[in-house]
């Protein structure tokens, strides 16, 4: 456990100063060179209490440096995104093992975003816009792509693995299992391919009526409005003063304002709105199907008992991979979430299996 605290401080030294060198705003990249600081700096406190020597140990993870790759594709504000959550998961988890064991909660555990917090206060230049950037409703797009990405190719081949096993056990892997997957694989990419588009419609529609209601209120009542944005930074533990300084400063250009406000008071990211809905859809069809076909892959080959061990094998591959991939998010041991979701997927099947045997008997 040392070891894993000692490793995600240097992870989070290593992806700061990441952040920090592609960032082209002064006052936020000082604020990511001093968290990159402060995390090295909890790495060596971490090391030296429990006499572990850092000699090779100062170098970042395989999760660290993927989330570095996804960074520079999909930008570093994911990046960001990743490890908001990821602090505020561990401080979580730690007050909630706490009040499990009746210990004392000191007010240290949330001590990760205590001190990001405390030095965005403090770092005069700082606005009310690159604030924005830290809270959790204004990711990235990029983000939202790597998990559905992960959720997608996971629902394609959970749900057309259970379809197959569960044929196959009512029919002994012959033919007809292939015609069922590649059905499975059609009608659950269309399924979800619709569901997408019809989500990412209705959205935009609904935030564009809120965002016309933002402007209609910031032309009529301007003065209302700033003091509504101060009160919102004053919430997030910024100074009056300074956060006075901050919405009057914002308020100067109109068009700023609105976007400013939509994110603050809304929670909505205009960036976000920008995408098709048609785009989403042909997406939410590919990675499921990406998904669906690895179970039906040895059903095209060959059939009966080979095929549906090969189909195990490729599918059980595919779910330890998915969990492996799901790391990314939760910070989680790569063999456990990878075992998990492999143990899961194969129960879901197993299940199936026996339920379609049972079928089959029936009707023979």
């Amino acid at each position: 456990m040392k070891t894993k605290n000692l490793q995600t401080e240097i992870d989070a030294a290593f992806l700061y100063q990441k952040l920090a060198d592609h960032e082209s705003d002064a006052a936020v990249k000082n604020v990511f060179i001093q968290m990159s600081s402060i995390e090295k700096g909890h790495a060596e406190a971490f090391a030296k209490k429990g006499n572990i020597s850092l000699d090779g140990l100062m170098k970042p993870s395989w999760r660290a440096k993927t989330l570095n790759v996804i960074g520079k594709v999909f930008g570093y504000d994911y990046v960001l995104g990743a490890m908001m959550d990821t602090e505020k998961g561990i401080s979580n988890a730690i007050i909630t093992a706490k009040k499990n064991s009746k210990q004392e909660i000191t007010g240290k555990e949330t001590s990760h975003v205590t001190i990001l917090r405390t030095i965005l206060e403090k770092e005069k230049n700082v606005t009310g816009a690159q604030l924005s950037r830290f809270e959790k409703p204004h990711r990235s797009v990029g983000g939202n792509a790597i998990r559905a990405a992960v959720l997608g190719g996971n629902d394609g081949l959970v749900s057309n693995f259970s379809l197959i096993m569960g044929i196959a056990g009512a029919s002994a892997g012959q033919e007809g299992v292939l015609l069922a997957g590649l059905a499975g694989l059609l009608a659950g990419a269309l399924s979800m391919a619709l569901g997408e588009w019809i989500s990412v419609k209705s959205s935009q529609e609904l935030y564009e009526n809120q965002m016309q209601i933002e402007m209609e209120e910031l032309e009529t009542n301007p003065e209302g409005e700033t003091k509504e944005l101060a009160l919102i930074y004053i919430a997030k533990g910024i100074p009056e003063q300074q956060a006075m300084e901050m919405a009057s400063d914002i308020m100067k250009n109109k068009e700023h304002a609105h976007e400013v406000l939509v994110k603050e008071e809304l929670g909505i990211n205009a960036e976000e709105l920008k995408g098709s809905a048609v785009e989403a859809a042909v997406y939410s069809f590919i990675l499921f199907a990406i998904g669906a076909v690895i179970p039906v892959l040895p059903f095209m080959f060959t059939s009966g008992t080979k095929a549906i061990l090969l189909s195990v094998s490729f599918s059980a591959a595919g779910l330890f991979l998915i969990g492996a991939a799901i790391t990314l998010f939760t910070g989680r041991n790569v063999w456990f979430s990878g075992f998990r979701q492999v143990i899961f997927g194969l129960a879901a099947a197993a299940i199936t299996f026996g339920i379609g045997r049972l079928i089959g008997v029936s009707i023979t």
